[in-house]
């Protein structure tokens, strides 16, 4: 090696090498180590002794460990997608109350369109229990079955027949209602209470028989109790009739909301049926909906306690209860949100008459986070059931409208108790003779979830719940009764041609406990910034390392590792293809002349330091000039003329 070469490989020897230019991956770790922040590395190099470099590389190696554990768990806690609850509680306003009367039309208005079906039912009735307004309820034996049944020509009994089954309901042979003879009964038998509980099994059971179009299909529904099933078929035929009356009809044939109620106070102030919404449900006639947000406007109460809440006394009006329709007497009430479809018969509570019914509120309003959290839904929009209600989506709404679509594209027809479609109608014996049979199979389908509605819907991220405490007190008290009563018949004296009963009359309070309510809201426990800190301090307290410690441990361990592998991977390809390369020919060495004699280099200047490097020159500075061309020196006479007084005489 020249001696130029010698003085550049000892200064490269000697100066630091930077990451990629390290020759292997043992130097370039040194040059981490000796270069980065991270302290333990640094102590693994420069420690002086076996122990003490054995314990730091034991001290980092566990820091590592830890960072990974650590960082292992944080990821998992990310995934988990947990949440954390805040409560707070702030003021708001008043709900909507929904009332209605537990019988839907008046008894002496509907008796027309129901008197074959009530005919029919006391009938079935005397047949079972002997049962008629004078004789007490006791099984009829000394009189024949068809007794019950002469001068009449029952057409709901032939179309939904009557069944009792004398001993064992699994004998398949019952007794006919109508005609009293024993039977075997064809198709599956059902009880309506063996899914739900384990109940005693009696030995006397009452049922109807509901079968397909072609008939070839039937199923017989039996209950444990004769008044289920009595009521249940009456209800089935109730359903029927009423459908095929028109909506304003029906609107006239119930309760008016000067009818219903008597008087009204809302936080100390009176209030009359102006202030009250009408809306008709199916089932329950006319109801009516107080704070239903009448022009945009939403009413709030001052203070919390039962005198400033709602107060009402509703007339009931016993004497028009359909008997056979409904058992119980009083009025139903819900509250929910004004844009909230009131589902009576969900969660309706029922108030009693002659009791004073006092229900306390708390609001709590829930607002959950949707996916990846949750499988809750914003608004509905993004579940594939149509909302038949118009109304602001909830759980109900979804399966109720599910069940109705389901019941219009199985049954051809809309089920009554519930809002219609579009396009649809309701359904009726005229234009769908044998509905029920469809409805009953298609509602035992959807208790055991087999219509996938249950899968299909979701619950709702944001919804206000209100937590009622119901109170009961006897009203009115017996010493203020009779003053009372005749006060309110008087109030009602050009509406009410009879004097006011205690048992046709009840009173809510409905009333805010206390101005506050609850807010359970819900709130990413883990995100990408909480994740990014808690790595970052995972790092600052076992290696304390930054984020350009990160950069640079990326940089070192992937980049230039990978640089100096790849260098060498390419050096020693090029090796191997300069050895499959075939020998050239020997040629005539050069002759050396001047600078190419490799002798004449001898007196080459030394390298600087800068020329070593091969940088550029500092500036100002000169380059030693460059030797003389030795081939180009001749010998050449000194003097090309002779001197005077040198010059030898000539002899001659």
């Amino acid at each position: 090696m020249a001696p130029g070469e010698k003085i550049k490989a000892q200064i490269k020897k000697n100066l630091p090498v930077t990451g990629p230019q390290a020759p292997t991956i043992k130097e370039l770790m040194r040059w981490y180590c000796l270069n980065t922040n991270t302290h333990g590395c640094r102590r693994i190099v420069v420690s002086r002794g076996r122990l003490r470099r054995l314990l730091w590389i034991l001290f980092t190696l566990t820091a590592v460990a830890l960072i990974f554990w650590q960082c292992a768990l944080l990821v998992l806690s990310f995934y988990t997608v947990s949440v954390s609850i805040k409560v707070h509680f702030q003021k708001l306003y008043f709900p909507a109350v929904t009332i209605c009367n537990i019988n839907p039309y008046k008894y002496s208005v509907v008796k027309d369109l129901l008197s074959d079906l009530e005919q029919e039912t006391r009938g079935a009735l005397k047949t079972l229990f002997g049962f008629s307004e004078i004789k007490s309820r006791k099984r009829r034996e000394a009189e024949s079955w068809n007794s019950s049944w002469e001068g009449m020509r029952p057409k709901f009994i032939n179309s939904v027949p009557l069944l009792f089954f004398d001993e064992d309901e699994t004998s398949k042979v019952a007794r006919d209602f109508l005609t009293g003879r024993k039977r075997r009964v064809s198709g599956t038998i059902v009880h309506k209470a063996s899914d739900v509980m384990q109940i005693q099994q009696s030995k006397q059971v009452v049922g109807f028989k509901l079968c397909s179009n072609d008939t070839s299909d039937c199923a017989t529904y039996t209950f444990s109790s004769g008044v289920n099933a009595i009521q249940e078929w009456y209800k089935l035929h109730y359903m029927n009739i009423m459908a095929q009356v028109p909506l304003e009809k029906k609107i006239n044939m119930s309760y008016s909301a000067e009818e219903l109620l008597v008087t009204c106070f809302f936080d100390g102030v009176s209030c009359d049926a102006r202030n009250f919404t009408l809306f008709h449900h199916p089932m329950h006639g006319n109801c009516y909906t107080f704070n239903s947000r009448i022009n945009d406007t939403v009413l709030s109460t001052s203070m919390g306690g039962s005198e400033y809440g709602l107060q009402v006394i509703l007339y009931i009006n016993e004497e028009e209860y359909n008997p056979f329709l409904v058992s119980s007497t009083g009025a139903k009430v819900i509250v929910h949100q004004q844009d909230e479809y009131p589902l009576i018969e969900d969660v309706g509570t029922e108030i009693e008459t002659a009791t004073a019914t006092s229900i306390g509120m708390h609001l709590t309003e829930s607002l959950k986070l949707s996916e990846p959290y949750s499988q809750c839904t914003e608004d509905g929009k993004d579940v594939p059931i149509t909302n038949i209600y118009n109304t602001a989506y909830s759980l109900q709404i979804c399966l109720h409208s599910c069940f109705q679509t389901k019941m219009v594209e199985k049954c051809g027809c809309a089920q009554y108790s519930q809002p219609l479609p579009i396009g649809a109608n309701y359904c009726n014996y005229q234009h769908h003779p044998n509905w029920m049979y469809c409805y009953y199979k298609l509602q035992q389908a959807f208790v055991r979830e087999e219509l996938g509605c249950q899968a299909v819907c979701r619950e709702a991220c944001s919804f206000r719940e209100w937590t009622l405490t119901t109170s009961l007190a006897q009203w009115p008290s017996e010493v203020s009764e009779k003053w009372l009563l005749s006060v309110l018949t008087w109030d009602q004296g050009h509406q009410m041609k009879k004097k006011l009963n205690k048992t046709d009359l009840a009173k809510l309070l409905i009333y805010y406990k206390d101005l506050n309510h609850r807010s359970v809201m819900e709130t990413p426990d883990n995100t990408i910034p909480n994740l990014l800190s808690n790595f970052g301090g995972q790092l600052g307290l076992w290696m304390s390392c930054s984020v350009v410690c990160i950069i640079e441990i990326f940089e070192v361990f992937f980049i230039d590792s990978l640089s100096i592998i790849t260098r060498r991977q390419w050096q020693k390809a090029k090796e191997w293809w300069a050895r499959r390369q075939p020998p050239s020919c020997p040629e005539a060495p050069p002759i050396p002349q001047g600078q190419d004699n490799l002798a004449l280099d001898i007196d080459e200047d030394l390298p600087t330091f800068t020329s070593a490097l091969r940088l550029p020159p500092a500036v100002g500075t000169q380059v030693p000039g460059t030797p003389p061309r030795y081939n180009t020196l001749r010998l050449e006479r000194a003097f090309s003329n002779q001197l005077t007084d040198t010059q030898v005489p000539d002899e001659s």
